[in-house]
């Protein structure tokens, strides 16, 4: 073999490894940090927190409610998560239980103790609003990668701090948003801003996650101030007291245990 076939093997051999990196698309990269993300978010086990939600109209009326919540991580699937309102009386005693599921639509069982019942959450209501907030009934499940595709936008700062800027679309046509663009943080590999849009692919919301606090190796945001651009209207939730890999009941992640 001549010197110039023998360059052009190795030139051949070295792109084998070196073009498909080169060649990945926005949306390979998106995929690929989004599974990144996922698995900087594993291993939690369990979750469990005290929150503060403020419903403020666009008159900056305030409506003040507090609840707990718990979450337990899955195996196999998506998260479980049990939200149990404690304050004010009209609210007290409801709780919202969701299995958010990888592929497929969440199961999301809303119970009312004003008439001691359990209803489910049809999936084509996911849009709906939880609690006359700006959170969306979809804004209550765990982001699971399978649930979103992807395109990476590029790289910036936000508020001094390094982010991933990415964009993605839901899955399901029945998700209240066509897309939404999400500002990540490099370090707590987490949101910093994400942009909601409706329908007509029109600004809906903006929420601003702040206020990160880490646990163990975990880091886990303390306050997230959602505006909705359309009715003026915000919420505004904050944790407290939140508690990693502690152990919890499964059995109190099933809908029959919303009514005890």
């Amino acid at each position: 073999m001549n010197a110039k076939l023998i360059l052009s093997s190795i030139i051949a051999c070295t792109l084998q490894f070196v073009l498909p990196s080169q060649a990945q698309s926005p949306e390979e990269k998106g995929l690929e940090l989004a599974k990144k993300l996922d698995l900087a978010n594993e291993g939690f086990i369990s979750e469990s927190s005290e929150m503060e939600m403020d419903l403020i109209n666009a008159q900056n009326d305030v409506v003040k409610r507090r609840m707990s919540i718990r979450a337990l991580e899955g195996k196999g699937d998506g998260d479980k998560s049990v939200a149990t309102f404690s304050w004010p009386a009209d609210v007290k005693g409801t709780r919202l239980l969701t299995w958010t599921h990888k592929n497929g639509d969440d199961d999301q069982w809303l119970y009312l103790p004003a008439i001691k019942r359990t209803k489910r959450i049809s999936a084509r209501n996911k849009s709906g609003s939880f609690m006359g907030s700006e959170f969306a009934y979809e804004d209550m499940s765990s982001q699971e990668v399978e649930k979103y595709t992807y395109k990476l936008l590029g790289e910036e700062k936000l508020d001094g701090r390094d982010v991933w800027k990415m964009e993605r679309y839901p899955v399901d046509k029945r998700s209240g948003y066509t897309r939404q663009i999400v500002w990540t943080d490099k370090e707590y590999m987490n949101p910093l801003k994400i942009e909601y849009y409706d329908r007509k692919n029109e600004l809906l919301k903006t929420g601003l996650f702040s206020d990160y606090q880490k646990h163990g190796k975990h880091w886990r945001v303390s306050k997230i101030d959602m505006y909705n651009a359309q009715t003026k209207k915000r919420s505004i939730l904050v944790w407290k007291n939140r508690k990693l890999g502690e152990a919890l009941d499964e059995d109190d992640f099933e809908s029959d245990a919303l009514e005890d």
